[in-house]
């Protein structure tokens, strides 16, 4: 955990919960899980209990010690609301996150049933971002229970994208990233997917941005669709500098 990420939509990353378990498709060929085991080989003390969810209350305080504003992905190897998780731990984290204002933060679940349960109990200040996970039309119902939340930036990390998502709702959603999958045992995705995502997103004013087509070297494979990247954030947020092309038709 720490500053300077690889994670082309965020700057930092957090964890103050480690270890998940599968839930759905998207989790198959999790990275999360591979980093963790490799961790634990190299003795590092976190990950004494490889991908076991476990707590770590000494990190909860990182975001006060880091002075200057940085976009943090809350939990990169981990689910915050995974049933593991105390109520009481995730409220710790949302306190910190409520005191340490001078950061963005992101958070993403696949357990989109556990967000809304826990959703009254949670402050939703404007810099904390809550998103879900959608790799195929199957859990396209995690998109409502966002919806009902209170979380001010509510977003979808449509990623690995394992199928189309044809006529999304997008009503009440600030933001969507699109990804294939990447490393090893890597599931194609098709080209037509991504690009009707685009397209759905111009049409709706949704700031898109396009992370990889994945693979298993997903620096080769890049990050082109239509001949150009896609970083568009949510409007209001400093990054958000590139705004939503005019809706027609592009190249693909």
């Amino acid at each position: 955990m720490g500053l300077n990420s690889a994670i082309e939509w965020t700057e930092s990353t957090w964890n103050p919960v480690t270890g998940c378990s599968k839930v759905s498709d998207g989790c198959r060929h999790c990275y999360a899980e591979r980093m963790a085991l490799r961790l634990r080989g190299m003795g590092q003390a976190n990950y004494a209990r490889g991908f076991e969810v476990t707590l770590q209350p000494h990190a909860l305080g990182l975001p006060l010690s880091w002075k200057k504003p940085q976009m943090i992905f809350v939990n990169s190897m981990s689910d915050l609301f995974h049933a593991d998780v105390p109520p009481e731990f995730i409220q710790n984290v949302f306190d910190v996150m409520c005191r340490a204002d001078w950061h963005t933060y992101q958070i993403l679940t696949k357990r989109s049933e556990r967000l809304l349960e826990l959703d009254p109990q949670l402050a939703w200040p404007l810099h904390v971002w809550m998103g879900v996970t959608v790799e195929n039309a199957d859990n396209a119902y995690r998109i409502d229970h966002l919806r009902r939340t209170r979380a001010a930036v509510k977003f979808l990390s449509l990623e690995p994208l394992l199928g189309p998502l044809p006529d999304l709702d997008l009503a009440g959603i600030h933001w969507v990233v699109v990804g294939g999958e990447s490393g090893p045992g890597a599931r194609p995705m098709r080209p037509e997917w991504a690009i009707d995502l685009r397209d759905q997103c111009l049409k709706a004013g949704v700031p898109f941005f396009f992370k990889q087509w994945g693979g298993v070297n997903k620096k080769k494979a890049g990050r082109l669709l239509g001949g150009r990247t896609w970083d568009e954030m949510p409007r209001g947020h400093p990054a958000a500098d590139v705004q939503p092309a005019e809706t027609g038709t592009l190249a693909t």
